[in-house]
């Protein structure tokens, strides 16, 4: 009994420290970044900063705002939300709750196969297939554009929310569903009418993740997006504040570099404020 007490205390402790570990990780990113982005800030002003509509680092007369970039985050994030959430929620509630068991073994494993492809294999794929398509299509010079960002990151979020979704769905205790039947639901009421708000918050969990993984992703979205600090259109060519980032720091220096690192210090605020507003609304509507 001894022992199992020790050995229950020292697993404890384990995680305890890993955990602890993981929370420090973060406030030392955070401190970083406060540290290495707030010069920036301070000589650039932070209102000519945010709110800047011009980005022109390498100019003889430097130009450092970073509206297009905050803008084009936000409308390329809700534009991958907006199509791929729906699509990955339904398609979670059919593999879960509708599909049989084949089915479900092959189109999962498809899902899987998405969540492995490296990022650059998805914008390999854009750059050749989807931004030639969006070109001839609609009939514009070039389709590396806001629109290919946006489907290909609504592609990536895709097994996150898959995946999610379906372990939240697979939680509901059978009895709601029984109970839901017997009272003479038919099968697909008693999924989207029980099943469904049962795991609400697994699924916004899923949603969470799906946002996290847009507003964070930079590699594909350089290579089909245009990559030029432009204000949003959807058919223009167009620079998120990943790529922003990722685009200048290799060959950067100085009031350039500083604010390259003030970039991503905005991009942290920016991802903590929208899983607090996320977390705060899941609790609330727990409550």
């Amino acid at each position: 009994m001894k022992q199992q007490k020790a050995l229950e205390n020292l697993i404890h402790g384990i995680f305890l420290i890993l955990g602890l570990i993981t929370v420090g990780f973060v406030l030392l990113i955070t401190i970083y970044l406060v540290i290495a982005g707030i010069p920036a800030i301070r000589k650039i002003g932070i209102w000519d900063f945010l709110w800047g509509p011009k980005w022109a680092s390498t100019a003889k007369e430097p130009s450092y705002g970073i509206l297009p970039f905050i803008l084009t985050s936000v409308y390329g994030t809700a534009g991958a939300i907006l199509i791929g959430v729906p699509i990955g929620f339904f398609t979670s509630v059919y593999l879960a709750k509708l599909a049989s068991a084949k089915i479900r073994t092959v189109v999962s494993g498809a899902v899987s196969l998405l969540a492995g492809i490296p990022s650059v294999v998805y914008g390999l794929v854009g750059m050749m297939v989807l931004v030639p398509a969006i070109r001839n299509l609609f009939h514009i010079p070039d389709g590396a554009s806001l629109l290919a960002a946006i489907l290909v990151l609504a592609i990536m979020i895709l097994p996150s929310i898959i995946h999610v979704s379906i372990t939240a769905l697979e939680a509901v205790p059978k009895e709601y569903e029984d109970a839901s039947l017997a009272l003479g639901a038919t099968p697909v009421e008693t999924y989207f009418k029980v099943s469904v708000p049962a795991a609400k918050s697994g699924i916004a969990a899923a949603v969470v993740l799906g946002v996290g993984r847009a507003i964070g992703e930079a590699m594909a979205v350089m290579m089909v997006s245009g990559n030029a600090p432009n204000l949003p259109e959807l058919f223009g060519s167009v620079r998120f504040l990943t790529t922003a980032v990722a685009s200048e720091m290799s060959y950067s220096s100085g009031l350039q570099r500083q604010a390259l690192f003030s970039i991503a210090l905005v991009l942290f605020l920016f991802i903590m404020l929208i899983n607090a507003a996320l977390n705060f609304f899941l609790k609330r509507s727990k409550e």
